[in-house]
C-alpha cells in the first residue's frame, strides 16, 4: 500500500505532511511526498521518497511587506491559473503512479482530485486552518496570489464567502474544466466544493483551532499533525540561554519578514528588559547590532527553544503557533498574508499572547505587544493551555487513513 502525499507552500505546510508520513511509515504504509524544491534534501533526511513541484517556494520570501504587492491583472491571473493545472496534473499524474491514495493539503492544489480520478484512486483533502472551508463564522483567507487582503472585522462573512467563492470559481473553473475535458474527466459546477470534497480532514488542534460548527460532522479533525523534534540546542544557543536575563525569540520562518523587523524587535525587546533571539529564517534576518544581549540561529529545535524564551515573536503560521502553545510560552503574532490572520486572532482570543496591529510593527506598537504578551497572568494561561493541547494528531490520522484504505 503506498499513499502519495502532496502540498504546496511553505516549510509550515510540508511539515505536517512530513509528521503524516513518518506515522504511516511506522504503520508499513509506503509513502511519497510531492511539495516544492526547496524541501526535497529535508525531506530525504527522513527517509520518504520525494517528489519536487513547481518554481522553488523560496522566491515568495523575498523582503518587503505583502500589501505592497501590486494586484496581477485579470490576465496575468489567468495565465498563471492554467500554468500552475497544467503543471500540477502533469507532476501528480507522475507521483501518483502505483499509490493507492492520493492526500493533498492547501487549496492551491486544485488539479490533485482530477489526478486521482484519473488514476481511480481515493482522494482527501486535509487543511491546517478552519477558515479553509466555508463558515459564517469566519471570513475567508485572503489568497496573495489573486492580491487579496484581509477583510475588516464589520464585513458579513456570508457575504465575504459568496464572493470568494465567485472569485475562485471565476479564476480556476475554465482551465481546470478545460484540463478535465483533455483527459476525459466531466466538468465540476464548484471548485471549492470540488477541491475540498464534502467529507475534509482538519489537521490542527480543536482547542487552537477548532471547527466552529459542532453541529456539522463532516469535517473530520484528529488534531495537529506535529513532528517531534528530539534534537539538543546548539551549545552556544544553550549558554546563551543561560547567561542572563529572560530573552524573546523573533523568528518569521519561510515567510518575508517587514522591513526593518529586526532594528525595531531590538529596540522594543530591550524596552520591556529582556535579550533577543533571532531566527534567521528565509528573509533571511540578520542584526547590524552585535552587543551581547543579542544572538542569531539558523536551523534549530524550536520545541526546545520556545520552552527556553520569555515570549515568541511570530508571523503566525499554523505550526509556529501551536509549538508555541504546545511551549507554554506566550506569544506576539505579527500577522502577514493567508492563514497568519486567523491564528492571530486566536491567540488573543485564548488569552495566551498578543496580536499585533497591522504587518509592520514600530518600536512602539512592538514594546506594547510584547508588553501585553508578558504579563504574569498571560504567561500563567499559556502555561496551562499546553496542557490541553494533543501531541497525538499524525498518529490518529495515519491509524484512520491506513484502516480506511485497508477496509
Amino acid at each position: 500500500m503506498r499513499v502519495l502525499l502532496s502540498t504546496l507552500g511553505s516549510r509550515g505546510d510540508v511539515q505536517p505532511l512530513v509528521a503524516l508520513a513518518s506515522r504511516l511509515k511506522a504503520l508499513d504504509v509506503q509513502v511519497r511526498l510531492c511539495a516544492p524544491p526547496d524541501f526535497a534534501r529535508w525531506v530525504a533526511a527522513f527517509g520518504i521518497p520525494f517528489v519536487p513541484i513547481g518554481p522553488p517556494w523560496r522566491r515568495s520570501a523575498a523582503p518587503g511587506p505583502r500589501a505592497a504587492v501590486p494586484r496581477p491583472s485579470p490576465a496575468r491571473v489567468r495565465q498563471l491559473a492554467e500554468s500552475s493545472i497544467g503543471i500540477q496534473f502533469e507532476v501528480l499524474s507522475g507521483a501518483a503512479r502505483d499509490c493507492d491514495a492520493l492526500v493533498a493539503s492547501t487549496s492551491l492544489q486544485v488539479a490533485a482530485r482530477s489526478v486521482a480520478e484519473k488514476r481511480g484512486i481515493p482522494y482527501l483533502f486535509a487543511a491546517l486552518c478552519p477558515a479553509v472551508f466555508p463558515s459564517p463564522h469566519h471570513p475567508p483567507l485572503p489568497l496573495p496570489l489573486l492580491g487579496e487582503v484581509p477583510a475588516p472585522p464589520s464585513a458579513d462573512n456570508r457575504e465575504l464567502w459568496a464572493a470568494n467563492l465567485r472569485h475562485v470559481n471565476d479564476t480556476f473553473r475554465a482551465p481546470l474544466n478545460a484540463l478535465r475535458a483533455a483527459v476525459g474527466l466531466v466538468p465540476v459546477d464548484d471548485v471549492s466544493d470540488h477541491i475540498h470534497t464534502d467529507q475534509p480532514w482538519l489537521a490542527a488542534d480543536a482547542t487552537m483551532a477548532p471547527w466552529p460548527d459542532t453541529a456539522d460532522t463532516a469535517v473530520y479533525q484528529p488534531g495537529a499533525w506535529l513532528l517531534p523534534d528530539e534534537r539538543a540546542l546548539p551549545t552556544e544557543l544553550a549558554t546563551f540561554l543561560d547567561a542572563g536575563g529572560p530573552c524573546v525569540y523573533v523568528g518569521f520562518g519561510s515567510i518575508a519578514a517587514p522591513p526593518g523587523l529586526l532594528e525595531t524587535a531590538l529596540q522594543a525587546v530591550r524596552a520591556v528588559g529582556c535579550r533577543l533571539v533571532v531566527s534567521r529564517g528565509w528573509a533571511p534576518l540578520s542584526l547590524v547590532d552585535r552587543a551581547p544581549d543579542c544572538m542569531v540561529v539558523g536551523e534549530v529545535n524550536q520545541q526546545a527553544l520556545f520552552k527556553g524564551v520569555a515570549a515568541v515573536v511570530h508571523h503566525g503560521g499554523s505550526g509556529t503557533t501551536t509549538t508555541a502553545a504546545l511551549a507554554g510560552t506566550p506569544q506576539v503574532v505579527i500577522p502577514q498574508v493567508y492563514d497568519q490572520h486567523y491564528f492571530a486572532r486566536r491567540v488573543s482570543a485564548l488569552g495566551i499572547g498578543s496580536e499585533h496591529p497591522g504587518a509592520v510593527p514600530t518600536v512602539e506598537s512592538l514594546t506594547a505587544a510584547l508588553g501585553g504578551a508578558l504579563r504574569p497572568e498571560v504567561a500563567a494561561r499559556a502555561r496551562a493551555f499546553a496542557a490541553v493541547i494533543r501531541t497525538d494528531g499524525a498518529q490518529v490520522a495515519a491509524k484512520r487513513l491506513a484502516a480506511t484504505l485497508r477496509a
